[in-house]
């Protein structure tokens, strides 16, 4: 017990300082952007207003309102107990929206896309590679350049690629948006048809790339463990092959594990560059607006999500092995 508790407080202790550090750097980096958001907010509200006056009085009073006027040391703060309560904020490119009321509505869209589209990719990646790794032959003369082939490829370029055949060329799927653009969102089979629809490409686009480099990491792993000694030494005994395999392929899948939880903890932030090619209503979107008008609280808010799923993604994983993988175990105790 005592080097679990060792392990554990160790770890916990790195996550809320990795946590602090990620506060800093959230709220500092989006303010070093060399544009004034409460210009952007002008360009809209003041438009028309001729009298100098107004206008800056305008322009003070959205500073008051957004706290600009503070030194950046109390501003922090006030950020972090925002942030702690789950108030981020009016968004400065939406104004008079709340961020919250923005990130809850896309997130959902970006969950349901890269959720099924992330775990789906690793089952498929991972059974081609492990059979690569047991088959060989030439099933592995052939997944291997295809998989290497495919796990080259770029979030945007699969994703122009698919677009550029299905919707362009052939004309079999929309070209944009999460649902027709004339529909409003009911559980009618008319909006669940128009869903699906415009599901497939961005969903089929995340797949695709995370098939390629989950093959080969479990081609990989599969092949050192084929090899090791303890399934020589379980041969020589006369253990059936197929119980020595499922050893194997449970070994291999450790590090799979991991890369799949840290997808799962990164799905936020990754492959969103699809969700912008396609125009789906995700958080690609969002951080993409929120960068081009220099709107802090909503890109912090945005940035923020990610490093925190990708921390207790970390965190979780980490606390599995130290349950599961008997090394892990050994190496508390030395």
């Amino acid at each position: 017990m005592k080097g679990y508790r060792k392990y554990f407080g160790k770890k916990i202790l790195w996550f809320f300082l990795t946590l602090f550090i990620a506060f800093i750097l959230n709220f500092t980096l989006p303010r070093l952007m060399p544009a004034d958001p409460v210009a952007n907010i002008m360009s809209r509200t003041a438009r028309g207003v001729q009298d100098a006056a107004v206008t800056k009085a305008m322009h003070e009073s959205y500073v008051k309102a957004f706290g600009l006027d503070q030194p950046l040391i109390k501003q922090f703060i006030t950020y972090v107990k925002n942030a702690l309560t789950g108030d981020f904020g009016l968004s400065f490119s939406q104004y008079p929206r709340k961020v919250n009321d923005i990130v809850s509505s896309a997130i959902l869209w970006t969950i349901g896309l890269q959720m099924p589209a992330i775990i789906v990719g690793w089952l498929i990646g991972n059974i081609l590679g492990a059979l690569a790794a047991y088959i060989r032959k030439g099933f592995d003369k052939l997944l291997m350049p295809l998989s290497l082939f495919l796990s080259c490829v770029p979030a945007f370029g699969m994703a122009v690629i698919l677009l550029g055949i299905f919707a362009v060329k052939l004309k079999v799927a929309p070209i944009a948006g999460g649902y027709g653009y004339d529909l409003i969102p009911t559980f009618s089979w008319t909006f669940v048809k128009s869903l699906i629809a415009h599901y497939q490409l961005p969903f089929w686009s995340i797949v695709i790339i995370s098939i390629g480099g989950q093959a080969i990491g479990m081609r990989s792993m599969s092949i050192y463990e084929l090899n090791a000694d303890y399934v020589k030494y379980s041969r020589f005994l006369g253990v059936k092959d197929r119980k020595i395999v499922g050893y194997v392929f449970r070994n291999a899948m450790l590090p799979q594990v991991t890369g799949l939880a840290l997808s799962l903890g990164t799905m936020v932030g990754g492959a969103l560059v699809a969700e912008v090619i396609f125009s789906y209503p995700g958080l690609g979107s969002i951080i993409l607006d929120a960068v081009t008008a220099s709107d802090y609280p909503l890109l912090s808010a945005t940035t923020l999500i990610i490093t925190i799923m990708v921390l207790v993604a970390t965190f979780v994983i980490d606390i599995i092995y130290g349950f599961i993988d008997p090394r892990v175990k050994a190496a508390q105790f030395d």
